[in-house]
C-alpha cells in the first residue's frame, strides 16, 4: 500500500520550506529553481494520483508527465496565462491523457455555493484546532497600496495580501 503524500509548489526555497514546516505539506517544489518536472519526479518517483491545478503551463505539463494511470486533475486556475499578451501554449505532453486514462475537470467554487455553510462550519473547526492554517500579509495604510501591489509580482506575500486602511 502506498503512503499518501501532499506535495506543494512555492516560489522560492524559503516558501517551499514553509509549505512543509508550517502548512503541513510532506514536500514542496521551488518552482523558481527551474525544472519543475524534474523536481516533481524526484519528490514523487512512483508518480502522482491527483493534481490540483492553479497554475497551468509548466506545472500542468509536469503533472501530466507524472500522473499514473487513472490520475485526476482538478483545474481551478491557470495563473501562468492570466497576463499573456498572445496565445497560451498548452502542455506539450497532453497526449498522455489518453493512454493513462487521465481525467481533467474544471472546477469553480460557485458550482458548490449550496455547500457554503457546511464548508464554513468545517473550516471554522479546522482553523480553531490548527489542522487548517491560513496566513495573510498585511500592509498598513493606503499610501503603501501601490508598493504592496507591486510586491505581489515578486512573491513577497504569504497568503492573501491585504492593505489595512486607517483605523
Amino acid at each position: 500500500m502506498r503512503t499518501l503524500r501532499a506535495i506543494g509548489s512555492a516560489g522560492g526555497a524559503a516558501k517551499a520550506a514553509r509549505a512543509v514546516a508550517d502548512f503541513g505539506f510532506d514536500a514542496a517544489i521551488d518552482y523558481t529553481a527551474g525544472d519543475v518536472a524534474g523536481q516533481l519526479g524526484t519528490l514523487a518517483p512512483e508518480g502522482i494520483d491527483v493534481y490540483i491545478d492553479l497554475v497551468g503551463g509548466e506545472h500542468l505539463e509536469a503533472a501530466l508527465g507524472a500522473l499514473r494511470r487513472n490520475g485526476r486533475v482538478a483545474i481551478v486556475g491557470a495563473i501562468s496565462g492570466y497576463n499573456a499578451t498572445g496565445p497560451v501554449r498548452g502542455p506539450a505532453n497532453f497526449y498522455r491523457t489518453l493512454p493513462r486514462r487521465l481525467s481533467l475537470r474544471g472546477m469553480i467554487v460557485s458550482d458548490h455555493a449550496d455547500r457554503t455553510s457546511e464548508y464554513v462550519e468545517r473550516a471554522t473547526g479546522w482553523l480553531a484546532d490548527g489542522s487548517l492554517r491560513a496566513e495573510n500579509t498585511v500592509v498598513e495604510g493606503l499610501e503603501n497600496a501601490p508598493a504592496a501591489f507591486l510586491s505581489l509580482f515578486r512573491g513577497a506575500n504569504t497568503g492573501k495580501l491585504l492593505v489595512r486602511l486607517g483605523g
